[in-house]
C-alpha cells in the first residue's frame, strides 16, 4: 500500500435500533414533502444558513476525493436581474424550437415555458459549477475523476439540506448555461452544472399535480423485477 495512505480512525455512533426505526420513519415522511418550486417569495433569510446547506452538500464523496465542485451565491439584485435576462433568452429560443417536441410534451404537465421571474424574486441563487480540472496547492493543473456523478452527488445533498431547512429550491438548467460562467466571472475550468433559487415559496404557491413512483417500481431485491428481455439474454449467455 502506498506510503500516502494515512488512515485515521472512524468517527462512527452506531444508534439503537428503535432510534433508527424513527429516523427511517421521520426521513421518508420529511422528504416526501420535499417540492420544486417555481414561485417565490421575497423574504429573505440570513446568509449563514445557506453557507451550512453548502457545508453539507460538500460532504458528498467524489471521485479520488478531488472534490470537484463550486457553488457561487448571488444576492446582488443586478446580477439576479442579469442572469434572469440571460436564461429567459436561452429559453425563448429552447421554447421556440430548439427543444424537440417530445420534450415539450414531458414538460407540459409541469407547467414551464420561458419566462422565469422567480430568478430575480427570490433572495438567492445559488450556482453549482462542475470543476473539469483541479488545480494543486502549487497551481499546477490537476486531473478530476467522475466529476459529473460527484456534482450531482452534491447537488442531491444541498437539495436535501435546502429543504430540512424549511426553504424551497428548483432545478432549474437552462441550456445552454455557459452564460452563467461568463456572468460570474468563472475559469474556463469550471463548467455551470445546476442553477438553484433558494427561498421560501411564495403564499398561495402552486405546483404540478404529480405522483411520485411507488417503492415497488423503483426499487427491487436481487435479481426479482428483471425485464423479461434480460432474463432471456442471460439464459443465452
Amino acid at each position: 500500500m502506498s506510503g500516502d495512505y494515512q488512515p485515521v480512525p472512524l468517527d462512527f455512533k452506531r444508534k439503537t435500533p428503535e432510534e433508527m426505526e424513527a429516523i427511517s420513519l421521520q426521513l421518508e415522511s420529511d422528504l416526501s414533502a420535499r417540492r420544486s418550486v417555481r414561485e417565490f417569495s421575497d423574504e429573505t433569510f440570513p446568509r449563514e444558513w445557506l453557507d451550512r446547506a453548502i457545508a453539507a452538500a460538500s460532504t458528498a464523496p467524489s471521485g479520488a476525493h478531488r472534490q470537484p465542485w463550486h457553488f457561487v451565491v448571488v444576492d446582488d439584485p443586478q446580477i439576479k436581474h442579469e442572469i434572469r435576462l440571460a436564461a429567459e433568452r436561452e429559453e425563448q429560443i429552447s421554447y421556440g424550437g430548439r427543444m424537440p417536441e417530445d420534450w415539450l410534451e414531458a414538460l407540459r404537465p409541469i407547467g414551464t415555458d420561458e419566462h422565469k421571474p422567480y430568478l430575480e424574486t427570490v433572495p438567492y441563487l445559488v450556482i453549482l459549477f462542475a470543476e473539469t480540472q483541479g488545480v494543486t496547492e502549487e497551481g499546477e493543473k490537476q486531473k478530476n475523476y467522475y466529476v459529473t456523478e460527484s456534482v450531482g452527488i452534491a447537488a442531491g445533498l444541498f437539495i436535501s439540506a435546502v429543504h430540512r431547512l424549511g426553504l424551497a429550491t428548483l432545478t432549474h438548467t437552462p441550456s445552454p448555461m455557459k452564460f452563467l460562467r461568463d456572468l460570474l466571472h468563472r475559469p474556463v475550468r469550471e463548467k455551470p452544472f445546476l442553477l438553484f433559487p433558494v427561498g421560501y415559496p411564495a403564499l398561495g404557491c402552486t405546483v404540478p399535480d404529480l405522483k411520485r413512483k411507488e417503492l415497488e417500481e423503483v426499487r427491487s431485491f436481487n435479481r426479482d423485477g428483471l425485464p423479461s428481455d434480460s432474463r432471456e439474454n442471460q439464459s443465452e449467455s
